[in-house]
């Protein structure tokens, strides 16, 4: 509507502006009237609430420029007089973090936390090896190693139950809804940025904020703190730090903003921190390197089901359950012989049927327009509006895409994208980012 609106006056100031060359002298009523219309439209302008207002517009120009100084805004660390709370992971990124700080001048304490159980959570299935029953304690002692090595006190922290209420039901409970959620970001949200940071506050005040190894950018401006991609565009994390409370970014710090994962590896071996040669964890942070299906069938059963052919209607076989399969998935479906591959494009719940296209770029497979609700704002709303460009990412990868929003409701948004993508998963993050500045995210629908 407000675009209308603007073509609208644009046609009635190019209409005025050939008027003023025309002598109308002759008419003596015209000069009043042309005026009287000016007058009309400058009113309508100012303050009629819409997206062409242009009190709105110099609004959204001031704040936007604001968040375009921003990207070159140097990360937020703290005086060195105030003492900092290390998560110690037991892995090289963490260790390195606590070693930058103590180089720095800082006072830390390093705590290591405990999420995950298996034997407490019922893992019921034999799948899983000794190692990778025992890799959570693993990550402890190489956590207390860490902390030995630096001279610096180690507290181990329990929040298991926590993390099966708050991160792990609600993970089950999105997956029979048919959606494919990411565990990772609601344990950045309900546990490492909210229990973790609340946990500190209460028990050691004397800690004065909370640093962590995340691939993130903490920028302040106007006293305000804002949520920045890492140097790295490979390992940033902001996409699973999107839908943390805002307020928690005037607790935290990330020490490697301005690193990337090459030269933090490399300060690690230099420095001869125990973990150095440590490998990254990968997958979801309570499976680790187990088969997911099988992982998740000790909680939910399985339903065996007809795979269909979505343009063709012919059934192609069968699936374990529609809860164990995501949106553009090609493995498991046991679907070999033809021209080209099987991708599953729709999930029908009620229906209990899984239905593919053949081949990637299958049209059923792509899409312009995501939405999401429950989004979550990292900035003042105020200065997002619609027909804002943007850039964004459905999954955590380097791709970033361009688009535009063109809707914002409460606590949802929508956005076009300005090129069709795959696979976009209901269940996934979509997370919106503004000229390096996250502004937030929210779940797929």
């Amino acid at each position: 509507m407000g675009r209308i609106k603007l073509v609208i006056l644009s046609i009635l100031f190019i209409a005025i502006y050939v008027f003023a060359f025309v002598n109308f002298n002759n008419i003596e009523w015209l000069n009043e009237f042309i005026t009287l219309i000016l007058f009309i439209i400058l009113i309508f302008l100012i303050f009629i609430p819409w997206q062409g207002n242009i009190i709105k517009i110099y609004k959204n120009i001031k704040e936007n420029n604001k968040m375009l100084s921003l990207q070159d805004e140097k990360n937020f660390m703290p005086d060195k007089n105030k003492k900092i709370a290390v998560m110690l992971s037991g892995g090289v990124d963490s260790a390195v973090v606590a070693k930058l700080l103590i180089d720095q001048g800082y006072e830390i304490e390093c705590f290591f936390m405990r999420n995950w159980d298996s034997t407490t959570n019922l893992e019921l299935n034999n799948i899983l090896t000794e190692d990778e029953i025992c890799q959570q304690e693993e990550d402890y002692l190489d956590a207390k190693k860490v902390s030995k090595f630096l001279g610096v006190k180690l507290h181990r922290v329990d929040f298991v139950k926590e993390y099966w209420d708050d991160v792990f039901s609600v993970f089950l409970k999105e997956i029979e809804q048919g959606l494919t959620p990411n565990p990772d970001i609601l344990c950045n949200r309900h546990i490492k940025f909210d229990r973790f940071v609340s946990y500190v506050n209460e028990y050691f005040p004397e800690f004065s904020y909370v640093a962590t190894g995340h691939y993130a950018k903490i920028v302040e401006r106007q006293n305000k703190k804002l949520l920045a991609q890492a140097k790295d565009s490979f390992k940033d994390q902001t996409y699973f730090l999107a839908e943390i409370n805002i307020d928690i970014l005037d607790k935290v710090i990330f020490p490697l903003a301005d690193l990337k994962k090459d030269e933090v590896r490399e300060i690690a071996k230099e420095l001869k921190i125990p973990v150095a040669n440590k490998k990254d964890s990968t997958g979801i942070c309570f499976i680790g390197k187990r088969n997911f299906p099988e992982f998740i069938s000790n909680y939910l059963k399985e339903n065996p089901g007809k795979i269909v052919d979505l343009e063709t209607g012919q059934i192609l076989g069968e699936h374990r359950g529609v809860l164990f399969y995501t949106i553009g998935q090609r493995k498991g479906l046991n679907l070999g012989g033809f021209d080209n591959p099987y991708f599953v494009s729709k999930k029908d719940i009620e229906n209990n049927v899984i239905y593919v296209s053949k081949g990637k770029n299958n049209e059923a497979l792509l899409t312009k327009e995501i939405f999401a609700k429950k989004f979550n704002f990292l900035v003042d709303e105020n200065i997002i509006n619609d027909g804002m460009k943007i850039k964004f990412k459905t999954r955590h990868s380097e791709i970033i895409y361009d688009g535009i929003i063109n809707h914002i409701g409460e606590n949802e948004i929508r956005i076009d994208s300005k090129e069709e993508i795959k696979a976009v998963t209901p269940g996934q993050e979509l997370v919106v980012y503004f000229n390096g500045i996250c502004i937030g995210g929210g779940q797929i629908k």
